[in-house]
């Protein structure tokens, strides 16, 4: 393994921290790398595995002010490369401007989830769209051959090379970007329209947007999906014809929020509501679908049925975990742990034509974080890839393949001590089937200090891995991730694409 340090920063984070997620598999990393030739310490590298892994975390380099939320920390890409049986490692803090100003600074200048927004009284600008920095450290996605990165509660979209990891700037959409509303986490990219799929949400009224950009990179559409008050959406699904958004009954107290106090509560007697519009379509094409009241945090797919549209996702049980007494930490972050949280795989059925909704349970497990194959997206599908969780912690403890068909699973767990992130999902060269191809992920090991991108055959992830690749660091436990086909990526490279210089 040829390693080269690119880039080091210096943390301002207490030394003898006891933060639980600013600790053990939690630990920043201040360390920028380059890692060619990466060398598999277990089996071999597939030569039919081509493109690119990217993930996206959180990453603090700064203290909070008071309470530290691992929602709050800088934004992070690591990206592994495939081609011809060799692969390659780059990992980079995303130059956001909050980023920029904190680290100029040399401490924090806004505050974090956890904290009252009283805590910054600044005039100079920054922070101004919310009450929170936008770190972009929620998800990445790859639009036209760029990664983007964004936040959970809406802001800039910024660019990422792909192979590098480089920061390029943030998303114009050729000067269209809703700069005062940003884009929310989780925008969707349609690979057989070239389209990007996107929301963002407010306290403003009328809440909520919904958007399209087409494959020019221009913002062809725009329109207002409004709300009966402030929300807080986190993510979206698509088919071939539609968006669909929705209104969940977890929401900012509006009597607290009209102190500027951002508590959420989940509301029991309020019904989840799905909107359903047309791709294209206006505000008196949206049509609204009830359904039992619960919080979402992630679909895996949606598609057309006939008449019907059916999405999937993970239905929360118990969205306002009760405080069981168990410490501080455990009180302060009972909202992050799956087994608290009672997530499990869900569907629910939408009928156009009657407006009735039908839902069912698609699993017993406790599984979050789902992925499917790319090329099945807005399609009739068979398998989520999906991850268990560490009881009591925002750990991933193991993986998890839903077979939607017959119900059944298998499983794999990563064993004490070591903890996955979510898991992309890369179909082989000329694969000719919906789970032929691989599963990739990074992982943090607390026994050998190190960690690993695993690739597993997704068609028998029982079997365990087929190739384990060392990291030059060990690496902070991180979540959400996706896959980048090279023959996709390729064909968007510039002449000065670091893909020539990295032989990809």
């Amino acid at each position: 393994m040829d390693v080269e340090i690119v880039g080091k920063f210096l943390s301002t984070l207490p030394e003898d921290d006891d933060h639980p997620y600013r600790t053990g598999p939690w630990r920043p990393q201040t360390t920028e790398w380059d890692a060619d030739d990466l060398a598999a310490v277990d089996g071999e590298i597939p030569r039919d595995l081509d493109g690119v892994y990217l993930r996206n975390t959180e990453n603090p380099l700064h203290p909070a002010f008071k309470t530290y939320h691992p929602f709050d920390g800088d934004g992070m890409v690591h990206v592994v490369g495939f081609r011809d049986g060799k692969a390659f490692y780059r990992n980079r803090f995303i130059r956001t401007d909050g980023f920029t100003a904190e680290n100029d600074a040399g401490e924090p200048l806004w505050p974090g989830l956890a904290e009252p927004v009283q805590l910054a009284q600044r005039d100079d600008g920054w922070g101004a769209r919310t009450r929170m920095k936008d770190a972009s450290s929620t998800d990445v996605i790859v639009h036209r051959g760029i990664a983007l990165t964004s936040f959970y509660q809406c802001g800039d979209l910024y660019r990422v090379d792909p192979y590098s990891a480089n920061t390029l700037g943030k998303e114009t959409w050729n000067g269209r970007f809703p700069v005062d509303w940003g884009v929310s986490a989780h925008p969707k990219v349609d690979n057989k329209t070239g389209e990007l799929l996107f929301f963002n949400y407010s306290k403003q009224d009328p809440y909520m947007h919904y958007g399209v950009v087409d494959e020019n990179n221009e913002l062809a559409h725009y329109v207002d999906i409004p709300l009966p008050g402030p929300r807080l959406p986190h993510d979206m699904a698509f088919t071939e014809n539609y968006a669909i958004l929705n209104d969940f009954p977890l929401f900012w107290d509006p009597r607290l929020l009209e102190h500027d106090v951002h508590l959420p509560r989940f509301y029991p007697d309020i019904p989840s509501r799905f909107a359903v519009i047309p791709r294209r379509g206006s505000l008196e094409d949206i049509r609204w679908f009830e359904a039992d009241p619960t919080f979402v945090l992630h679909f895996t797919n949606a598609y057309e049925d006939g008449d019907e549209i059916v999405l999937d996702g993970f239905f929360e049980g118990d969205p306002q975990p009760l405080d069981t007494g168990g410490g501080k930490w455990d009180k302060l972050f009972r909202f992050l742990a799956l087994d608290r949280l009672q997530t499990t795989l869900h569907r629910w059925r939408f009928n156009l034509v009657t407006g009735a909704v039908k839902d069912e349970r698609l699993s017993e497990s406790i599984t979050e974080f789902g992925t499917i194959n790319p090329e099945y997206a807005a399609g009739n599908y068979r398998y989520a890839y999906a991850a268990t969780g560490k009881p009591g912690w925002f750990l991933f403890d193991g993986l998890v393949k839903h077979d939607l068909r017959t119900g059944g699973q298998e499983g794999f767990s990563f064993g004490d001590g070591v903890y996955g992130s979510e898991t992309a999902m890369a179909p082989r060269v000329g694969a000719t089937g919906e789970d032929d191809g691989y599963l990739v992920t990074i992982t943090t090991d607390m026994n050998a200090d190190a960690s690993y991108c695993v690739v597993f055959d997704a068609a028998r992830l029982s079997d365990g891995p087929v190739c384990k690749l060392q990291l030059p660091e060990r690496v902070s436990s991180g979540t959400h991730s996706t896959w980048a086909p090279g023959a996709q990526l390729r064909r968007w490279d510039t002449a000065d694409s670091p893909a020539e210089a990295l032989g990809l």
